[in-house]
């Protein structure tokens, strides 16, 4: 099975598969964190000054990151510490509006860079569950890199178009519910065509 997903920039030895398992727990805590901010900060920012919700971004992020160790996450916390400090000092909320196209442009410039220098990221994770990939699946997990580019592109220009010029309702209800709508459909159409891949090539 070959899918797609937010993984080490290296392939991971056992030691750190296993610390990886162990982690799940928190690992999923940080997912829902994420999937949960646009609604969260909305009903938020309505209450509180926008200067302490970016103090609390800006724990999650370093946690996430120190929880993780991955670099694609340190680069994440330390661009969300830059929106934080421009949230902190102006008391502004658009930096915080800010932090999902912060985290598309982070995935994209990651899966660009494994494009430049692979393996992909897809192929690396597919590796995590076959480590004995063969040729063609490698062509395709390249050309699947290449769509999830595509994808942050859109849907991080979108997130940006919504943190600039809607309102926090379009804002909240685009990324912390039709970005994921879309990412779901993204999912399942490649679940589609990885399966009729592998039967072309009598893999089951």
């Amino acid at each position: 099975m070959w899918c797609m997903g937010c993984c080490p920039t290296r392939p991971l030895p056992d030691r750190a598969r296993r610390n990886s398992l162990v982690s799940h727990p928190r690992r999923l805590a940080f997912v829902l964190l994420s999937l949960a901010y646009p609604p969260l900060m909305y009903l938020a920012m309505g209450r509180f000054e926008p200067r302490w919700l970016s103090l609390l971004l800006f724990a999650v992020a370093l946690l996430r990151a120190l929880g993780t160790r991955e670099r694609l996450w340190i680069w994440s916390a330390v661009g969300t510490g830059v929106l934080a400090m421009v949230a902190l000092l102006g008391n502004e909320a658009l930096p915080l509006k800010l932090y999902p196209a912060l985290v598309n442009a982070v995935l994209l410039v990651f899966f660009l860079v494994s494009l430049r220098h692979p393996p992909t990221v897809v192929e690396r994770f597919a590796r995590l569950q076959d480590p004995q990939l063969p040729p063609f699946a490698i062509v395709y997990t390249r050309r699947v890199t290449q769509v999830w580019c595509g994808f942050f592109v859109l849907n991080g220009s979108l997130a940006l178009a919504t943190a600039l010029w809607a309102s926090d309702a379009t804002w909240a209800l685009y990324n912390g519910l039709l970005a994921y709508l879309l990412m779901g459909l993204l999912h399942a159409g490649e679940w589609t065509v990885r399966r009729r891949v592998k039967a072309a090539h009598g893999h089951v």
